[in-house]
């Protein structure tokens, strides 16, 4: 492969530290408000840390949809992305160039950029779906892409029955601390704008099976007050919070290590230590438009196990991308911290406060009043 190799990773990591430096400080005096369905008031008090993103970007102009994604190999491959209004490629690690359209699938680089003149045409389907682009001779397959309908799928190391009857029968690690009493509430009973995507109550999710046998979004008190304190903000500017997990019993957590791959394991959490989920601090969510009620596309999909679910994946629309950084400044401002690997997954700033829990959702139904 003479002409593209990627290095997403040193793109991303130098990405990253340029978002860090645009951070500023938290208002110092913070607004209080009540709950008003629709309305702009701040629940709870609560400060907001301000950042300007600017206005949102326009959507990618239709005939280039189907053009931007990943092209090639897992060593060898591109971008192809918009940013600005223009369609480009991002290849080395830092070579952005401007594509020129020739035709609707012939696109020319400028001859003074580090490839040359070289010509790109994309191959399509007799569906008329894009399947790769040519290049000097080379095509380079389009890799798949995830959107809001569709999911990430493994197939476990045992079946799901099998993983849920071993988790309940483990025993949560035991920790020593002095932690806060937990107090877990319902996040729709908050606010009922938030809306429930819980995709590990159903089988659209990465083990392919129901693992909850109920689609409940629970957090620690504070939690759920700051991120109902997110979700009115983002009310003024035409977005929703759509949750696709949030409290997580242990036993989940389990089913999750023991049926996935070692190669994919950075992507679940270690049962010996808990996830931040199980202490009931941590929130897997999106954004949907308040007036089609619509989940986003982002950059990636969810629970996606590849590259595209780093928070600072360069790829995708500048849209997308807005899109996504909106998110995570309205969860900033509210002390949650994003995982890098994970745009969607969010930890509460108190967590190491709370201990791990292994109540199912069943269990704190029952003790509702």
């Amino acid at each position: 492969m003479r002409w593209f190799y990627c290095g997403g990773f040193i793109a991303i990591a130098v990405l990253s530290a340029s978002f860090a430096v645009a951070q500023t400080a938290p208002s110092a005096k913070p607004q209080v408000g009540a709950l008003v369905d629709g309305g702009h008031a701040l629940l709870f008090g609560g400060g907001r840390q301000q950042h300007d993103l600017g206005p949102e970007p326009a959507a990618v102009r239709p005939e280039w949809a189907p053009l931007i994604g990943e092209y090639g190999w897992e060593m060898s491959r591109f971008y192809v992305l918009e940013s600005g209004g223009e369609l480009k490629i991002l290849s080395g690690w830092f070579d952005y160039e401007t594509l020129r359209a020739v035709s609707t699938d012939a696109f020319q680089l400028a001859s003074s950029g580090p490839h040359g003149a070289v010509k790109l045409n994309f191959q399509r389907d007799a569906k008329g779906a894009v399947t790769g682009v040519e290049v000097e001779g080379v095509v380079y397959p389009k890799r798949p892409f995830l959107g809001p309908e569709e999911y990430f799928h493994i197939t476990p190391l045992e079946s799901v029955p099998e993983l849920r009857a071993e988790a309940l029968a483990s025993t949560q690690p035991v920790e020593n601390g002095n932690f806060r009493a937990p107090e877990l509430v319902e996040l729709v009973q908050l606010d009922p704008s938030i809306k429930l995507d819980i995709r590990y109550a159903t089988n659209r999710n990465f083990l392919g099976a129901p693992l909850y046998l109920q689609p409940k979004a629970y957090m620690q008190k504070p939690a759920a007050e700051a991120l109902v304190r997110v979700s009115q903000h983002l009310h003024a500017m035409g977005f929703g919070l759509i949750i696709h997990d949030a409290y997580r019993p242990w036993y989940v957590t389990k089913m999750f290590w023991d049926g996935t791959p070692n190669d994919k394991k950075s992507f679940v959490a270690d049962p010996a230590k808990g996830s931040r989920h199980n202490r009931g601090c941590a929130v897997d969510l999106s954004l949907y438009d308040l007036k089609t009620g619509k989940e986003l596309v982002m950059t990636g999909g969810y629970d996606e196990m590849s590259e595209r679910s780093y928070a600072h994946y360069p790829g995708g629309t500048s849209q997308q991308r807005w899109q996504r950084d909106l998110l995570r400044q309205a969860m900033d401002a509210e002390g949650f911290v994003v995982i890098e690997s994970e745009w969607w997954h969010f930890d509460y700033k108190d967590w190491a406060q709370y201990p791990i829990l292994n109540l199912t959702f069943e269990q704190l139904e029952a003790k509702k009043p």
